[in-house]
C-alpha cells in the first residue's frame, strides 16, 4: 500500500513538474486559437448575447461566421481563424486554428489585427473596442453596424485574448 501510493504521489509531482515546464503557447498561433475557441464556449456572455442580438444568424447561408485575426506587426505570420456556428441554441465556437475559409464574406464575417503591444492592452481591459478602432488600435474589417450593435460581446472577445495564456514575446 505505502509502495503504491508513494507511487502515485512521485507521478503526480511528475506531472506536475512537466506541466510547469511546458512552454505557453505562441499568441495568436493555431494552437492558442483552440484555447481561444474553448474559451469563447465558456463565455455567457458570448455564447449567448450573440444568440439574443441575432449576431449568429447572419453567415451568409453557410452556417458560421469566421472570425480571422492577426498579429500585424508578425511579418509573414498566419491569421488564425475562429468559426462560430450556432449549436444547442448558442453561439459557439466549432473550429479554430489555421484559416479554411479562403474567402471572408464582407457583411457576415470579421477579420481584426492590432500590433503585439495592442492585443495585450485590450486583453487586459485597458480599453474597449470602441476606443480600439476610433483610435486604429485595433483594425477591422467587417459588418460595422453589427459589430457596433454587439459592443459588449466585442468587449468579452478581446478579454479573452488577455486571459488566454500565450506567449507574446516572440511571433508565432
Amino acid at each position: 500500500m505505502i509502495r503504491n501510493t508513494t507511487a502515485m504521489l512521485a507521478a503526480l509531482l511528475w506531472t506536475a513538474a512537466a506541466s510547469a515546464q511546458t512552454p505557453a503557447l505562441a499568441a495568436m498561433s493555431a494552437p492558442w486559437a483552440q484555447a481561444m475557441c474553448a474559451a469563447w464556449n465558456a463565455e455567457p456572455t458570448l455564447t449567448t448575447k450573440l444568440v439574443e442580438s441575432g449576431w449568429i444568424k447572419n453567415d451568409a447561408g453557410r452556417g458560421f461566421k469566421a472570425m480571422q485575426i492577426y498579429r500585424s506587426d508578425c511579418a509573414g505570420s498566419e491569421r488564425i481563424e475562429m468559426r462560430i456556428a450556432l449549436k444547442d441554441d448558442k453561439a459557439q465556437c466549432v473550429y479554430a486554428g489555421a484559416p479554411t475559409t479562403k474567402t471572408l464574406e464582407r457583411g457576415a464575417d470579421y477579420l481584426m489585427w492590432a500590433d503585439t503591444p495592442r492585443w495585450r492592452e485590450m486583453g487586459a481591459g485597458e480599453y474597449g473596442p470602441m476606443k480600439a478602432m476610433m483610435f486604429g488600435r485595433l483594425n477591422f474589417d467587417g459588418p460595422r453596424m453589427e459589430a457596433m450593435g454587439n459592443m459588449v460581446p466585442f468587449e468579452s472577445f478581446l478579454l479573452l485574448v488577455g486571459k488566454v495564456p500565450g506567449e507574446w514575446s516572440g511571433c508565432p
